[in-house]
């Protein structure tokens, strides 16, 4: 047994030491690897190195791809792309004409939007060609392999073409008018054929605008903006009545465009003063002014801002214009006179008629002696209740507010209840109707709790009956629902104020009351 473990041994020992001549002898040997062999790039190491870059932008510039070279993305916005090599994701050009070679290939959506693509046989677009308002010039194998989709005539695509000019040298430097443009001096001539008319056949709204605007510069400015705030609330608060937005649109911009001449006819006016109202005189001001406006619109950054102050001032001055212009025709009322407590005259000194027994006998007549001097007695003071003022509860006496307060104080209404009903989140759910529902019952709330509002308030309004009584709560809710009706009607029932000489609006007719302003810090 010793013996055969002995050879077991000694046989595994030699097939260990035969096993690295049995490998060296079955493996062949390779030959040595050359000397610093250069590696050759590879088509995915070229794509990495592509996709690694920023995609490409350009505003206001054209921009050319060479042949062979390749870009992630590209975005032209007022300007032209020549495409040769390829574009590996998407392309968009803006108001730009886009031109692919026959070697040019887009990997990804090629969108035109107001231009034009020229493309050449050979041009490759592997996925969505979109052409908006422009035009597509391609031969007939050229086929996109996604959507194909053309949208506008050639000619559109030609109008918006030219005026990228004017976007890149005007409004992006901030001046409405580009002096090397032909086609903007045409709308300048259309403008001024257009002003001139204006202002020949409102000549005398046109100089009441001028005149006010030389008087009052910065109220009119203020006023201008004033008006430009308010008419987003007020054309919400229209939109009730379905059509009064249009007639309240037509007039802000029938507004803004009298103004606009009123401005040029007051710089004129300032530059050479008109010594006599004649037409050749307002056609002198409006000329100089016209052209001294479209000299500044030429100005960079100067343009931009001469535009908006031109349109704020001349909508300030037409409002203040026809304020004016209403208040001469219809001049406000005397004040009243407030009533005093008692309007019996004061009593007199007590005097008996009856002739006494000494007036009676005859008297011995005295001798003659100087009469004294007559002096003028003044007149006997009325008691004191005659110098008390009108009491708190006799609101009858005050004069009946103008429409510009009533209105004001509306206005402050509204924005109060529109900023607590998105504070508290109430217009989710039918937000409109919710909405005017809050707002009548806090007009009506707050008629029959104080007999005004937080807007009435702040312009000094109360609301009486027409006995001078003070509101009741039936009061109160009559007035708040006759409102209704005084909106839906184009708001011809609040307009009536302007010209009842009661002041009185529809729904003050049907509920019998009126509407006085008081003195400041009048108590509730």
């Amino acid at each position: 047994m010793k013996n055969t473990r002995l050879d077991l041994r000694m046989l595994l020992l030699a097939v260990v030491a035969c096993l690295p001549s049995v490998a060296a002898a079955q493996v062949p040997t390779t030959p040595p690897l050359p000397e610093a062999a250069p590696i050759e790039p590879t088509v995915e190491y070229e794509i990495a190195q592509v996709w690694s870059r920023r995609p490409v932008l350009r505003v206001g510039q054209d921009y050319a791809l060479k042949a062979g070279e390749a870009i992630r993305e590209l975005t032209v916005v007022s300007g032209n792309a020549r495409i040769e090599g390829e574009v590996l994701g998407d392309m968009v050009v803006v108001l730009g004409r886009v031109q692919l070679s026959s070697t040019a290939i887009v990997g990804g959506d090629l969108i035109v939007v107001g231009g034009s693509v020229a493309a050449m046989s050979g041009a490759q677009v592997q996925d969505d060609l979109i052409v908006v308002g422009g035009a597509l010039d391609a031969p007939s194998e050229f086929s996109p392999r996604g959507q194909h989709v053309v949208i506008g005539p050639e000619a559109l695509g030609g109008r918006l073409e030219a005026i990228v000019p004017w976007l890149t040298r005007g409004l992006l430097w901030g001046r409405p008018l580009v002096p090397d443009l032909p086609w903007v001096w045409g709308i300048v001539g259309l403008f001024f054929l257009v002003y001139l008319a204006l202002n020949l056949v409102f000549d005398r709204p046109v100089r009441a605008c001028a005149e006010m605007l030389a008087a009052k510069p910065l109220t009119a400015f203020l006023i201008g903006l004033l008006v430009l705030i308010l008419a987003g609330p007020v054309l919400v608060l229209l939109t009730v009545t379905v059509v009064g937005v249009p007639f309240a649109l037509c007039a802000l911009l029938l507004a803004w465009i009298l103004g606009k001449v009123g401005v040029a006819r007051w710089i004129g006016m300032t530059v050479v003063p008109e010594e006599r109202r004649a037409i050749s005189a307002s056609l002198r001001s409006f000329v100089i002014g016209f052209a001294v406006i479209g000299v500044a619109y030429m100005i960079p950054v100067l343009g931009l801002v001469a535009w908006t102050t031109v349109g704020v001032l001349g909508l300030g001055g037409a409002t203040l214009a026809f304020v004016s212009g209403y208040r001469r025709e219809n001049p406000a009322p005397a004040p009243r006179m407030p009533s005093s407590a008692n309007t019996e005259p004061p009593p007199m000194p007590y005097t008996s008629n009856v002739p006494s027994l000494d007036s009676l006998s005859p008297q011995p007549e005295p001798p003659d002696q100087p009469s004294p001097p007559v002096v003028a007695s003044a007149p006997p003071s009325p008691p004191l209740d005659h110098m008390v003022q009108t009491p708190a509860s006799d609101l009858a006496a005050f004069p009946h507010a103008s429409f510009r307060d009533r209105f004001a104080a509306f206005v402050l209404d509204v924005l109060l209840v529109l900023i607590a009903v998105q504070m508290l989140a109430l217009d989710t759910g039918g937000g409109e109707r919710r909405t005017l529902f809050l707002l009548l019952a806090y007009h009506v709330g707050f008629w029959a709790w104080k007999g005004t509002t937080v807007g009435g308030i702040i312009c000094q309004l109360r609301v009486i009956r027409v006995d001078g009584g003070p509101l009741r709560f039936v009061d109160a809710l009559v007035r708040g629902l006759s409102s209704i009706f005084s909106i839906a009607v184009l708001g011809i029932g609040g307009l009536w104020i302007l010209k009842d000489p009661e002041r009185q609006a529809w729904h003050d007719k049907i509920a019998g009351t009126y509407v006085v302003k008081v003195p400041r810090h009048w108590p509730l």
